[in-house]
C-alpha cells in the first residue's frame, strides 16, 4: 500500500511514521499472524499459514554433499590443475598474444587489457582461458562472431519484409506495424511507422530549423516473448553467432544455470532482444543516441548485427557546430549559474533560439528548455513522420520497391553492412544482403566501431555512485530538464557520463571505465554487476542475450537484494530474475550428477512453485508439454552446443 514513505530505502524510517498504516497490523499473543485489517486490504479474520517451497531437510542434505564431493581426492585434482598464469601476458608482464585490447589506462592496474579472441580461433582450451577474465569479473570481446552464421541479412528492410510477409501469412496478428521509439533528445516516446523508421535509420532524421540530428531507438523490439515467432530466421541465425556456447546456449548451455529450471517451474525472459537505433559519431552532448548507464540484473552478450552510416553535408555539420556551441553556452548558465562569454545576455538570447515549449501530447502543461522533437523538418526525404498521415500500403510497395532495385541510389549517403561479411569478387566485395561496396567501405567498416561501450569495475560501483549524487544536478534527463530525483544513481538509469564527466570522474575518485568501439560482428561479454552505458556511434542494431553463469551467481543476488530495496514502482522492480530459485536447481542438478542417490532411494530435492496453481501443459506455442525440459521453440532448430573454430592441427 503506498504511503507518503513508500520512496524511502530506509525501512525503519517507515515503520516510525505515526500515521503508517501498517502500524495496524500486529502479531497475536500467541505469535500467529493474522490476515491484515480491512483497512489495508486484508480481511483481519483468519490467521496465516506458513508455507515451505521446499521439502524438508533439503537444504542440509544438498549442503552434506557437496561436502562429500569436494572431500574427494578427484575434485581437488581437478581445482589444483587450472593455472593462475593468464596465457595473455609472460611471467614478465609482457603481452604474448594479439587476442587482447586495451581499453582503460589505470596506473597501476593489470586488468587495462581485456580479452578480445576471433571466433574463428576459439579451441577447446579457450574455454578455460575465457574463465579466468570471467571469474575476475572482466568484459570479453569476442570478435567475428558471424562469420560462424549462414550469412543471413540482417539489413532493415529485409528485416520489415520478413514481418511483412508474416502478417500477409496470417501468423502475425492483424496492425498497423507501428512502433513505440524513444528520443533521445527529450527522452518521451513517439510513435512511428516502423518502415518510416527504417529509412531513418539508412538516410537519418533532422529536428527542423536546427539541422539537429534527431535520434531514436527502439528497444526490444520485436518483442522478446515474439522473436522466434516475427522473426524466427534471424532468431536462430543469432543463436548460431554466440560465442562460448556452453555459457550462452539458452536451450543446452552446460554453464548457463538459467536452463536448469525444471519443467513446470516460472522462466523469467532472458532475450533474445533487439536494440534498434540511430546513431551519430561525434559526441552531441544532448540527444546522444544512449544507452544510459545501468546494471543488468544478470549476464550478458550483446552481438552488433548490422551498422548504417549516414553521412552530412557540410552546411549541416556547420549547424550542429553552432547549436552545440549555444547548447554549452545554455548548459553553464542553467546547470552552472555561469556563461562562457562572460556576458549573459547574448547567450540567453542564443539559447532561447533552440529552447521551445514542450506543452504537447508528451508534457501537457509542463514546460522545458530544448528542441521541438514533434515539428516536421523541412524536406522533402521522405523520412520524417511527426504527425505526418502514414504512408498507404501501395506508397510503401512502391518505395520498398524502388529501394530493392537501386539499392545504391537510395544508399548513397549510407555506408552499410548487413550482417555477415564480404566476399570479394572481381568488382570489389559483395556482403550477404546483396549490398556492393568498394574495398575503401569494407576497410572503414572494419576500422570504425559502431558502438561506444564504457564498463565499469564492480568495485568502483560505490564510488562511480558517490561522484553521480555530487554531480546529478549536471545532468539532463526527461523532456531536457536536469536531473531532480534520484532513488538509485545507477538503478534509475537517468545518468550518461560524457567526455568530460568521465575525466571528472577519474580526477575526484580515480575511476576509469573500460573504454572501447564494439565493431560489426563483436560479441560484447558483460558480467553481472558490472555498471555500463553505451552510445551507437552510427546506425545499430544490436541483439543481447542474458544468462546465469556460476562464477556471477554472487553478484545476481546482491544486485536482487539492491532491486528490492528501490520504491515500490521503480522500472528496476519489472526486471525478475529468481535468481535463488535457478541456484539452488542448479546446485541439485550438479550434486545428483555427481553423487548420483542409490537406486530406489527417495529423492527430497524436487523443488515446487507453488508461486503459481499448477496446470497441465497442452500444446500451444509456448507450453511445455509433460516430461520434457525445455520449450521447443517454432523457427529454432533444437542443437545442444558444438565446438567452434578450426580445429587443431
Amino acid at each position: 500500500m503506498e504511503t507518503p514513505n513508500t520512496e524511502s530505502c530506509n525501512d525503519m524510517a517507515v515503520a516510525g511514521d505515526p500515521n503508517n498504516p501498517l502500524l495496524l497490523w500486529k502479531a497475536n499473543s500467541d505469535g500467529s499472524i493474522p490476515c491484515p485489517p480491512k483497512e489495508i486490504g486484508g480481511c483481519g479474520a483468519s490467521s496465516l499459514e506458513l508455507r515451505c517451497l521446499l521439502p524438508e531437510l533439503m537444504i542440509s542434505e544438498l549442503e552434506h554433499r557437496a561436502n562429500k564431493v569436494i572431500k574427494r581426492e578427484a575434485f581437488d585434482k581437478a581445482i589444483n590443475k587450472t593455472s593462475d598464469q593468464c596465457p595473455c601476458f609472460y611471467h614478465s608482464s609482457k603481452i604474448r598474444t594479439n587476442a587482447i585490447r586495451k581499453a582503460a589506462n589505470r596506473n597501476g592496474s593489470c586488468d587495462n587489457y581485456l580479452y578480445c579472441p576471433d571466433a574463428n580461433d576459439i579451441q577447446e582450451d579457450d574455454l578455460l582461458h575465457f574463465q579466468m577474465h570471467w571469474s575476475k569479473g572482466e568484459p570479453v570481446i569476442v570478435s567475428d562472431a558471424l562469420r560462424l552464421t549462414s550469412g543471413l541479412s540482417w539489413e532493415p528492410l529485409v528485416m520489415w519484409r520478413a514481418l511483412r510477409e508474416k502478417k500477409t501469412n496470417g501468423d502475425v496478428e492483424d496492425e498497423h506495424f507501428a512502433v513505440k521509439a524513444v528520443d533521445c533528445l527529450d527522452w518521451n516516446e513517439v510513435e512511428i511507422n516502423i518502415h518510416m523508421f527504417f529509412m531513418g535509420y539508412m538516410r537519418g532524421r533532422r529536428h527542423p530549423m536546427t539541422f539537429w540530428p534527431e535520434m531514436l531507438k527502439l528497444k526490444d523490439w520485436p518483442p522478446s516473448s515474439m522473436f522466434d515467432q516475427r522473426l524466427p530466421r534471424h532468431g536462430a541465425e543469432f543463436i548460431t553467432a554466440l560465442p562460448f556456447p556452453e555459457y550462452t546456449d539458452p536451450r543446452y548451455g552446460p554453464l548457463n544455470l538459467a536452463v536448469r529450471l525444471p519443467a513446470g517451474v516460472l522462466k523469467p525472459d532472458l532475450g533474445p532482444k533487439t536494440y534498434i537505433a540511430y546513431g551519430y559519431y561525434e559526441e552531441l552532448g544532448r540527444g546522444d543516441s544512449v544507452t544510459k548507464l545501468h546494471c543488468d540484473m544478470s549476464d550478458a552478450v550483446n552481438i552488433l548485427m548490422h551498422t548504417a552510416e549516414v553521412s552530412y553535408d557540410t552546411e549541416q555539420l556547420d549547424k550542429i557546430a553552432k547549436t552545440k556551441k549555444q547548447m554549452r553556452e545554455q548548459d553553464l548558465q542553467e546547470l552552472f549559474g555561469v556563461s562562457e562569454s562572460g556576458t549573459k545576455g547574448k547567450a540567453d538570447d542564443e539559447a532561447s533560439k533552440i529552447s521551445c515549449s514542450m506543452e504537447n501530447k508528451h508534457t501537457s502543461n509542463q514546460s522545458t528548455k530544448g528542441l521541438d522533437i514533434n515539428a516536421l523538418p523541412p524536406d522533402d526525404s521522405g523520412s520524417d513522420i511527426g504527425d505526418k498521415p502514414s504512408f498507404c500500403q501501395s506508397e510503401v510497395e512502391s518505395e520498398l520497391t524502388q529501394c530493392s532495385k537501386h539499392n545504391h541510389e537510395v544508399n548513397s549517403s549510407v555506408k552499410m553492412h548487413a550482417g555477415g561479411h564480404c566476399t570479394s569478387d572481381n568488382q570489389g566485395y559483395i556482403d550477404r544482403s546483396g549490398f556492393q561496396c568498394t574495398d575503401s567501405d569494407c576497410s572503414d567498416q572494419q576500422k570504425t566501431g559502431g558502438a561506444l561501450w564504457d564498463i565499469f569495475r564492480r568495485e568502483d560501483s560505490e564510488k562511480l555512485q558517490d561522484y553521480l549524487w555530487k554531480h546529478a544536478s549536471e545532468f539532463r534527463h526527461i523532456h531536457c530538464n536536469p536531473v531532480k530525483n534520484v532513488s538509485h544513481p545507477i538503478h534509475d538509469q537517468t545518468f550518461y557520463l560524457t567526455a568530460e564527466h568521465k575525466r571528472k570522474l577519474k580526477e575526484e575518485h580515480g575511476v576509469e571505465p573500460w573504454t572501447f568501439e564494439q565493431k560489426l560482428g563483436e560479441a560484447v561479454f558483460i558480467p553481472a554487476g558490472c555498471p555500463h552505458q553505451v552510445r551507437n556511434l552510427k546506425s545499430c542494431i544490436k541483439v543481447a542475450l542474458d544468462f546465469v553463469s556460476p562464477e556471477n551467481v554472487g553478484e545476481c543476488v546482491k544486485l536482487t537484494g539492491e532491486f528490492r530495496r528501490l520504491p515500490s514502482h521503480h522500472r528496476a522492480k519489472e526486471d525478475k530474475l529468481e535468481i535463488k530459485k535457478i541456484a539452488l536447481n542448479a546446485l541439485k542438478e550438479v550434486i545428483n550428477f555427481l553423487d548420483p542417490l542409490p537406486e530406489g532411494s527417495k529423492n527430497r530435492d524436487e523443488v515446487v512453485d507453488v508461486t503459481k496453481p499448477k496446470r497441465q501443459y497442452g500444446n500451444r506455442r509456448g507450453d511445455l508439454k509433460s516430461g520434457e525440459d525445455q520449450p521447443n521453440d517454432e523457427g529454432i532448430e533444437e542443437r545442444k552446443p558444438k565446438k567452434r573454430g578450426r580445429s587443431k592441427r
